[in-house]
């Protein structure tokens, strides 16, 4: 099925091995004084959340709401499953295995190709499909 929303950003979509209705989610504080939109992926930082860039090998998850916060203050809900399946837009075909990262500020995240394999590709999907992805498990915080 062709893709109508191409609104960056991940959108849970399931989890592995089926029972989402068990997804891991866990309230989490603010790491910097900054705003963090639903989607985005976050990072741990002793035992804070930022935003998740390519490098980092402590992803989380995606965060369940839009929030501005305020340092080790605010407080975010945030999915922080290990097998939880994230949809992206991503006008390029893929191919199960292949490995993506993130790229993207706040609000406009998305997926490229691949230098730190921070993503996985977990089924097949041609350029007009959202493609299916999990946090690498090298990359995941709690994996």
């Amino acid at each position: 099925m062709a893709v109508t929303d191409t609104t960056a950003g991940f959108r849970l979509y399931g989890r592995i091995g089926g029972n989402s209705d068990n997804l891991l989610i866990q309230t989490m504080i603010f790491k910097d004084d900054e705003t963090l939109h639903k989607g985005d992926i976050l990072n741990a930082e002793a035992g804070e959340v930022d935003l998740g860039v390519a490098a980092d090998t402590a992803l989380l998850g995606i965060a369940l709401e839009n929030k501005t916060g305020v340092d080790s203050t605010t407080e975010i809900e945030v999915c922080v499953d290990p097998l939880a399946i994230y949809a992206v837009y991503d006008a390029n075909a893929r191919v199960i295995g292949a490995t993506l990262d993130l790229t993207g500020a706040t609000g406009a995240q998305g997926v490229t190709t691949s230098s730190e394999a921070t993503l996985i590709v977990i089924a097949n999907s041609a350029a007009d499909e959202l493609t299916l992805v999990r946090i690498h498990p090298d990359h995941h915080a709690l994996a």
